[in-house]
């Protein structure tokens, strides 16, 4: 049996806690699919103030009493949008695509603010799970999709060898503000 990519309270995401950085201390996260809080947890260490969802309340109840965390159980792909209205200073995403609410999603994203994403593409079958096309990102599919509203600060696409082989597709973006945008200082 093949080891799962990620630990649901294991290490969190090198790509996220890179870019993690660049929000400021204080502002507001959405940890979409946050599982038991692997991203939630540390993020809400830097001093954020994380909103955690998932449609798994028994993982999400594992952050019950974690300073900095509100937990929110709601299916992100089935019956009214839980998060219709609200903005965010950065949404994090980490293994999960569902084109079908991809828009709404990124209506998350407040102006000025920074979008996080990390999932698999298309050539993790030869891998294993996700095999299915409909959870895999098509090549350059975050650039597409973030090309009229995002600069784009930071992406990278193709095979990765650990924790375990898997093709990945990863990208910071900061939404446009309808001003000019300063791009934030590298990390």
């Amino acid at each position: 049996m093949a080891t799962p990519i990620h630990d649901p309270l294991g290490a969190p995401s090198p790509w996220v806690m890179r870019f993690a950085a660049l929000i400021p201390p204080g502002a507001t996260v959405l940890d979409c699919a946050s599982g038991g809080g692997r991203h939630a947890r540390p993020l809400a260490a830097l001093g954020l103030r994380v909103l955690a969802v998932d449609r798994d309340a028994s993982a999400l109840a594992t952050l019950a009493g974690t300073p900095g965390v509100e937990a929110l159980a709601a299916d992100l792909e089935a019956g009214d949008w839980p998060l219709a209205g609200r903005r965010f200073d950065a949404v994090v995403v980490v293994n999960y695509l569902w084109r079908p609410r991809f828009e709404r999603l990124l209506d998350c994203v407040a102006p000025g603010g920074l979008l996080i994403y990390e999932t698999f593409m298309l050539g993790n079958e030869r891998f294993g799970r996700p095999s299915n096309p409909d959870f895999l990102l098509r090549p350059g599919e975050l650039l597409d999709r973030l090309a009229d509203d995002f600069t784009i600060l930071a992406f990278e696409q193709g095979e990765i060898a650990a924790p375990r082989p898997a093709m990945l597709q990863r990208v910071c973006a900061l939404r446009a503000t309808g001003d000019a945008i300063a791009p934030p200082r590298i990390v």
